[in-house]
């Protein structure tokens, strides 16, 4: 063996150790995947993937993803080995443990060095196809002959539940419809997950499934051929395709006695099979974390390699601002993620002369912000003319064409949420899905990651509430509402006309540190006369008193949303006809509302008025918190209908003169 293979070797084994060791430290992980990919993970960080260790977000690299999370110690050992200065050993030791950088899974909300959140299967698998869209669309808007400045890859390392899962399946498709040769992923093909060996639940042939999604396939039969793994990647640069490289795996390799078995996926693998491993892969030291210093050496080279590579291209940046001021200025605004100036001045108002839908009123406030906003860019789950996500004249995203700002994602709600959170991560791309408010239960799982990794994106809902009708109770929301305001750190809003509507977007499109639902209707809603009533303005805080007691006394308060504030303000009207004084406050975010001082709360809620009424086509779970002890919900504990939306309105009580009713009985109650 050459002095080069054997450092290699010696590399390659360091990586082993060190994942395993912090396994078993935190007494708790998973030591299985590092150890049987750190072949292809030594490739790709040191003879392959362009990053810098010391400015780790630099905006030529390569990006990788850690799609199967749970191996994290891989991700971590390498980010410690090639020289990223906050990934000390001391914070290997820690793996796992509170406020260290290196948790459970990767999380990139904590670090620089780490592209995108993982752990739950296939999310890094469709972050990635997010990404490499999105890289697309930034060469597309800046690269220019002579100037390839975003010619970058996104590699991941994908498993076998990755491709289990099937927001995998949609991503892929999608991605080999797109012809997204960006990407280049690597398959653990190591035939074991939790349970046991695959071939109890997963038997089909992997490598024609890609073919068949339009991919370009290759095998490598030896795990640890680094010769091998690093040529297949060569190749799959050089094709159009996305590329798959089925990695033939070892899980635990080195393990005498669980390489190749389940027991070496999700649990230490004990101090004496550690110490045994150590001794099996010829380790000099069987003490935990030690890594000879030549081989720090060898890593650490990575070091002054990304220093190369940053500078150089660095050196082209500057060539091309010299060649391209104006393009040159624009990436250096977008590169600190600004929006342009006086953007907000684009948002349209709308007059109370006819009643619209607060999905049409969405698709043309959206189109007048996507003119001043070229970041702003997404489309619908084969939705687009029911969600009005249409940018006219702005181009389809298509192969040959990624300069287009109209996304087809197909009916694929799952796909379309996690890519567009990979899309969102090329900051500052602001990406837009629309599907039925529905079906948001079908990409819940990628919506809540865009939450906890504090992504810009916005999701367009149509048809929120019975009102859509006919359609009857599998397309009507329900629960939907409560379950989106339940997540940490997203912005619900649920306009009740056109003009809150076009707030709704400005305050959508300012928020970059978390995601925006948008809860819009199928119906036509009346658009309220701003001379008569508050400003839209409003939305901004969440809730706002629309509408005044006309009567000078405020005897009761109607709290709606949406559609539902038109029936508030219905019955105020009745109920002003009686002597009876009533204030509507429209509520359109929980979350914004939550956020104002208690004065303004008390405000718009004053807690000497008890009577309070709230009104939403949707489950009563949790406005007893703004209704109190003494007041009253109009909502819907049940599934929904099939009848024309006027019908069920009525049926169900979202009419003025229920809503009146209920005000009368509660003011009958508190006489008493």
């Amino acid at each position: 063996m050459t002095e080069v293979n054997k450092i290699e070797e010696q590399a390659v084994n360091a990586i082993r150790v060190l994942a395993m060791d912090g396994v078993q430290k935190a007494n708790s992980g998973h030591p299985g995947m590092p150890m049987g990919m750190a072949a292809s993970a030594y490739v790709l960080w040191t003879r392959v993937m362009r990053h810098s260790p010391r400015h780790p977000r630099w905006p030529g690299r390569d990006r990788f993803i850690l799609s199967a999370g749970h191996g994290s110690m891989l991700l971590y050992s390498m980010l410690h080995l090639t020289g990223y200065e906050d990934y000390t050993l001391d914070q290997l030791k820690q793996f796992r443990q509170w406020g260290s950088l290196t948790p459970g899974h990767p999380e990139c909300e904590i670090s620089p060095a780490i592209e995108t959140t993982t752990g739950p299967l296939g999310q890094g698998f469709a972050n990635g196809v997010g990404m490499a869209i999105g890289a697309n669309y930034i060469a597309s808007m800046f690269d220019r002959p002579g100037h390839e400045l975003f010619d970058y890859y996104i590699y991941a390392i994908v498993s076998d539940g990755d491709l289990m899962e099937g927001v995998a399946a949609e991503a892929a498709s999608m991605a080999g419809h797109l012809r997204l040769g960006r990407l280049i992923y690597l398959y653990d093909d190591n035939h074991i997950s939790i349970d046991g060996n695959t071939s109890i639940a997963f038997t089909e042939d992997r490598a024609k499934r890609f073919e068949a999604y339009g991919w370009h396939v290759q095998t490598v039969e030896d795990g640890n051929d680094l010769d091998g793994i690093e040529a297949a990647i060569r190749v799959a640069q050089g094709d159009p395709r996305p590329s798959i490289i089925c990695v033939k795996a070892t899980i635990g390799y080195g393990s005498p006695n669980r390489a190749g078995t389940s027991k070496a996926h999700g649990e230490p693998l004990g101090v004496d099979e550690v110490r045994l491993t150590k001794q099996n892969l010829g380790w000099p030291s069987e003490e935990p974390f030690s890594v000879p210093d030549e081989v720090i050496t060898h890593f650490r080279t990575a070091v002054d390699r990304g220093a190369a590579l940053e500078s150089e291209w660095r050196g082209r940046l500057a060539a091309y601002e010299a060649s391209h001021p104006d393009l040159g200025a624009r990436w250096r605004q977008w590169e600190a993620g600004q929006l342009p100036d006086n953007w907000q001045a684009a948002m349209p108002s709308f007059p109370p002369d006819k009643a619209m839908a607060t999905r049409e009123a969405s698709g043309k406030v959206l189109n007048a912000f996507a003119r001043v906003l070229p970041m702003l860019l997404g489309g619908s789950a084969d939705l687009r003319p029911s969600n009005n996500t249409f940018l006219e004249g702005m181009g389809e995203y298509q192969p040959g064409n990624y300069g287009g700002r109209n996304f087809h994602f197909g009916v694929r709600e799952h796909g379309m949420g996690s890519v567009m959170n990979g899309m969102a991560l090329m900051r500052p791309l602001i990406p837009f899905g629309g599907t039925f408010m529905v079906f948001y239960d079908y990409m819940r799982p990628a919506v809540r990651m865009a939450a906890m990794m504090g992504l810009p994106t916005i999701y367009v809902y149509t048809h929120d509430s019975i009102g859509l009708g006919e359609d009857g109770p599998t397309h009507q929301p329900i629960e939907q509402l409560m379950g989106l305001r339940m997540v940490p750190n997203l912005t619900m809003i649920r306009p009740a006309d056109a003009n809150e509507t076009a707030v709704a977007w400005r305050v959508a499109l300012a928020n970059s540190h978390g995601p925006t639902a948008l809860a819009l209707t199928r119906q036509k809603l009346p658009v309220f006369d701003r001379s008569k009533y508050a400003s839209a303005e409003g939305v901004e805080r969440g809730a706002y008193v629309l509408s005044p007691s006309p009567t000078g006394s405020v005897d009761a308060i109607f709290i709606g949303t949406g559609s539902e504030v038109a029936v508030a303000i219905e019955a105020q009207e009745i109920l002003a006809a009686e002597g009876i004084g009533a204030s509507v406050v429209s509520m359109p975010s929980w979350q914004l509302f939550e956020k104002q001082t208690p004065a303004y709360q008390r405000e718009v809620l004053p807690a000497e008025v008890t009577v309070r009424v709230a009104i939403e086509a949707g489950v009563t779970f949790g406005w007893s918190r703004y209704v109190g002890e003494k007041g009253a919900v109009i909502g819907l504990d049940r599934f929904g209908a099939s009848a024309p939306y006027q019908v069920l309105m009525e049926k169900f009580g979202f009419t003025g003169a229920n809503a009146a009713a209920v005000v009368r009985s509660l003011l009958e109650t508190k006489k008493v």
